[in-house]
């Protein structure tokens, strides 16, 4: 496995071995009202430094490289299982070199995933750019190296993702029946200018806001009528949609002429069809989500290794109101169900 873990998925595994008995790491273990709960952390990132390097690309940061520090960092965190997905970089790749990239990658993530079946699981990449394309990576991955979903961008090279262009990959999704987790990708999502400056606006502004989008044109030009049975988790706890979710109910009825496409419920139904990672900050925040979108549709998330969410554990295990049950969910349970992974 050089290329994704410099280490070696072999030694990888052994090292985990080896620290975990000497006692050198103490692996964290989640209870919830006395029970043992089997935690998943849906949102967490890694490269493939070979599949990089055919657009001339190189990983940044190194923490992105699989190795022991993972495997560390959740013992700490209390992370049982990571559901690793690689933010898209090959939207503008042409065909052959998009095809080439997507089956390093999605081979480098089945053989890791392999060589600690207790520890990762992983999203096939797939080039959304060809969308013929991008349905049969993603059945490949799924059926034959036993990925469990797909991972896209919140829009592609600018495009949206309701676009009719990339129906034949949301019909593929729908049929194998697998997560796609949805990423923003706040640097191409056309509104760069505006965010330049001091802040990191880009990314503290510009992901949720991306994702926002993506997912407020999946509701009202059709996607999620057309296609039902889709199950989508959008990162971030859906960026700034479920914050402000009514005014998207009001729109219609104020201005009824700019909803020219009927929909087959008021537009904040459908966010209670989606799934949220949990990195929203504040229990407020977290309570207000499960207010909005119901209890059942968020998973954890902590964007490793990008410090946004170090606590994410305690996060949903600190929140006031919850139910035993509800925090369980969150924890693992909800994530074990739409990925496939055994108690």
């Amino acid at each position: 496995m050089a290329g994704i873990a410099f280490v070696g998925c072999d030694l990888l595994a052994a090292g985990d071995a080896q620290a975990q008995a000497s006692g050198a790491v103490r692996r964290r273990e989640v209870v919830v009202s006395g029970r043992r709960v089997k935690t998943v952390d849906v949102h967490a990132h890694c490269a493939v430094p070979e599949a990089m390097a055919l657009m001339g690309l190189k990983v940044e940061p190194q923490t992105l490289i699989m190795g022991q520090d993972r495997i560390r960092a959740m013992d700490e965190q209390g992370i049982d299982v990571e559901a690793l997905s690689i933010n898209p970089y090959w939207y503008k790749a042409e065909r052959d070199l998009a095809r080439a990239l997507i089956k390093i990658q999605n081979e480098k993530l089945a053989g890791l995933c392999a060589s600690q079946p207790q520890r990762f699981v992983a999203f096939a990449t797939v080039a959304l750019q060809y969308p013929d394309l991008a349905a049969e990576q993603l059945e490949e991955g799924v059926k034959k190296l036993g990925l469990r979903g797909g991972s896209i961008g919140a829009n592609v090279a600018g495009e949206e993702l309701s676009d009719p262009k990339f129906h034949p990959f949301w019909a593929k999704a729908e049929q194998l029946g697998c997560l796609i987790f949805i990423h923003p990708q706040g640097g191409t999502a056309g509104f760069e200018q505006r965010l330049r400056g001091s802040g990191g606006l880009g990314n503290v502004i510009g992901n949720p806001l991306d994702t926002t989008i993506a997912l407020s044109h999946l509701i009202f030009e059709g996607t999620l009528d057309r296609f039902p049975g889709l199950k989508i988790c959008a990162a971030h706890g859906g960026g700034y949609l479920p914050s402000y979710a009514a005014r998207s109910d009001a729109g219609c009825v104020t201005f009824p002429d700019r909803c020219p496409k009927p929909l087959k419920k008021r537009p904040t139904e459908y966010l209670r069809q989606l799934y949220y990672d949990s990195i929203v900050f504040t229990p407020e925040a977290l309570r207000h989500l499960v207010a909005e979108v119901g209890s059942g549709q968020i998973v954890m998330g902590t964007d490793y290794p990008f410090p946004w969410m170090k606590t994410s554990v305690d996060h949903i295990l600190n929140t006031p109101g919850l139910s035993d049950a509800e925090r369980a969910a969150m924890l693992g349970e909800t994530a074990s169900r739409l990925l496939g992974i055994k108690a």
